[in-house]
């Protein structure tokens, strides 16, 4: 897969980004049975668990960034991302490795 970025949204639903730094490794998962987004992608962070969401609104997504539904059939059950920047406005990373 070529260079696929995407932005994690919904963090303050959890705990919040500021403890995020470029170069930390998220995990992408695919929540199928999400009732309100069957494109879903969960974005977790090993020992910390739940963090939020790949973004999946045009108000949501930043700059040249894929939403999940542009991704979610690019990509396995699972995929690594890396965090690159993080923004007032959500976080922005690259899948890293699909699995």
């Amino acid at each position: 897969m070529e260079k696929t970025y995407f932005t994690i949204t919904g963090t303050r639903h959890y705990y919040g980004k500021d403890f995020l730094k470029p170069g930390m490794e998220v995990q992408l998962v695919k929540e199928p049975e999400n009732e309100y987004d069957k494109e879903a992608i969960l974005v977790k962070i090993e020992g910390l668990g739940d963090i939020g969401y790949v973004a999946n609104s045009p108000y949501t997504v930043l700059g040249e960034s894929m939403s999940a539904g542009r991704i979610y059939d690019k990509i396995g059950d699972t995929a690594l991302g890396e965090v690159l920047y993080i923004l007032p406005q959500g976080v922005l990373c690259k899948i890293c490795k699909e699995n």
